[in-house]
């Protein structure tokens, strides 16, 4: 265990240079800042952009996290989709609220997003669902994710069956999909920094405005 402490201590972090990032000039909606991060890591070819951590809690209140990919950012607010009866459809049932972490590692940059989690209804997931490649449609069909698999052979012919039918049936959907969206209370923007005088702009949710504050490292 001290020559693990010893190789991660000496793992190189923050080497930089990375771009500047100046909260004073920010805009007044956080997602505007957002969708221009978010803009900066595609054009440097960031792996998988998308890419989000979303934080749950269920009835006990204990914190689970899995990563997904963000489908939209619009007035609603950040967008993702997942079935209904998996753990966190069923975590989301009973706190209809959650946090959105990303991180893009070659631009020292994260943002942090929590709010309520609001659906955004059947006929958006039907949309959502039937604009996934097949495969991934095929996974969805078979409705039970996070359940114990007793042999590889009960998946295979299970997903060999939905491909099936999912070419023969395009515009069926899942009954358990479901597109929502995490309406931000609190955003905050972290870019790192060689120096660890790291950079944070927080915004918090004041009626249908935000405030702005710079925070300390």
């Amino acid at each position: 265990m001290a020559e693990l402490r010893q190789i991660l201590r000496d793992l190189k972090v923050l080497q930089g240079p990375f771009l500047p990032f100046d909260p004073t000039n920010a805009p007044a909606d956080p997602l505007d800042v957002f969708l221009d991060w978010l803009s900066v890591a595609i054009a440097h070819d960031v792996p998988e952009p998308h890419a989000t951590t979303l934080a749950t809690a269920g009835a006990d209140g204990r914190p689970d996290a899995r990563i997904l990919l963000l489908k939209n950012v619009d007035g609603a607010g950040f967008h993702f989709a997942i079935s209904a009866v998996s753990h966190k459809g069923r975590q989301l049932e009973q706190r209809p609220s959650a946090a959105l972490t990303f991180y893009w590692q070659p631009l020292a940059r994260q943002v942090r997003v929590r709010g309520e989690v609001v659906y955004l209804g059947a006929e958006a997931s039907a949309a959502d669902f039937r604009a996934r490649p097949d495969g991934s449609r095929a996974a969805g069909m078979l409705g039970r994710q996070s359940e114990t698999l007793e042999c590889a052979a009960e998946l295979n012919e299970a997903y060999a069956r939905a491909l099936v039918d999912v070419a023969q049936n395009p515009e069926a959907v899942s009954p358990h999909w479901r597109l929502y969206a995490v309406r931000p209370d609190e955003v905050e923007f972290w870019q790192g920094a060689s120096s660890r005088r790291h950079t944070r702009l927080r915004y918090t949710r004041r009626g249908d405005d935000f405030r702005r504050d710079i925070l300390w490292p």
